[in-house]
């Protein structure tokens, strides 16, 4: 688009928050080298919608494959095919990008590549008539009962459901998500309440893998140490809810270098059975 981008999503171990960052610091960098220019390349910070995948992914690709036509920057659906500045061409085989998984949203509409290609296309051109979805934009309540409304109506009837307007999906897909974040924060809370602090959780790594304490919190490259500091993280950021920003700073580090320390550090968890808490809580 003139003016910003739409990206489809699907996330993993790693915060959505990390990907932009380096996904919009590259760019920028880039971009500004090969123009030969300095200062902000991007004015705001990007907007996130968490989207429930099952009622909701088919008609974000469709309505974000759109946005060209709906903006003008191509005339029809033929145009579009080709527009190699959306993801829709490379659904239709005219682009190859290495990074754009295309087959998970293909499989969704046929068994052959052939079939899929055309049935998706007849998707998204019975899109076109739909104008802009504001129904699209977040907040799962409004989406799920049917506009405002079904809203209304599932009011006056005395049924309610929770809603927010960062999740895309129904009432009982927001209360999940909302709950699984207040659990962590609640977590995080309870462990700061109790005495737990970053210099507990070096002594519980120190305990566990043999490195000294102040060994934990280095920089050094020695395996040993990588996986201490590793461990330390992954708990700082899970369960204290450290920033990854505030432990890059404390540490001395990236802030790429403190995400990979933290996916490090959950798989070393994982694989030995650790808890940063003891079943004893001591």
């Amino acid at each position: 688009m003139p003016n910003h981008f739409h990206l489809l999503c699907r996330t993993g171990n790693i915060p959505i928050s990390t990907v932009m960052r380096r996904l919009l610091t590259g760019y920028a960098t880039w971009f500004n080298r090969s123009r030969k220019r300095h200062g902000h390349l991007f004015q705001n910070r990007f907007k996130s919608i968490l989207c429930q995948e099952d009622a909701y992914l088919l008609e974000l690709v469709r309505y974000i494959h759109l946005n060209p036509l709906r903006a003008g920057l191509v005339q029809n659906l033929n145009k579009l095919d080709s527009y190699p500045y959306s993801g829709h061409s490379a659904l239709m085989g005219r682009e190859h990008r290495s990074w754009q998984e295309t087959q998970g949203i293909l499989m969704l509409f046929g068994n052959t590549q052939d079939a899929a290609r055309q049935s998706y296309r007849q998707f998204v051109g019975q899109g076109i008539e739909q104008g802009r979805r504001h129904d699209l934009t977040g907040g799962g309540l409004i989406r799920s009962a049917g506009g405002w409304e079904g809203l209304k109506r599932k009011c006056e009837e005395g049924t309610y459901q929770r809603s927010d307007e960062r999740i895309l999906g129904d009432g009982d897909f927001v209360s999940q998500v909302l709950s699984k974040t207040e659990e962590k924060i609640k977590k995080s809370y309870a462990l700061r309440n109790s005495g737990v602090d970053l210099d507990q959780v070096a002594l519980r790594v120190s305990a566990l893998t043999g490195v000294k304490p102040g060994d934990v919190r280095t920089a050094g490259k020695q395996p040993h140490i990588v996986n201490a500091r590793s461990l330390f993280c992954f708990w700082a950021v899970r369960d204290l809810g450290e920033t990854m920003a505030g432990l890059a700073r404390r540490l001395g580090l990236s802030i790429p270098a403190i995400s990979k320390s933290v996916v490090r550090g959950r798989q070393i968890a994982e694989s030995n059975g650790f808890e940063l808490m003891q079943n004893n809580h001591n």
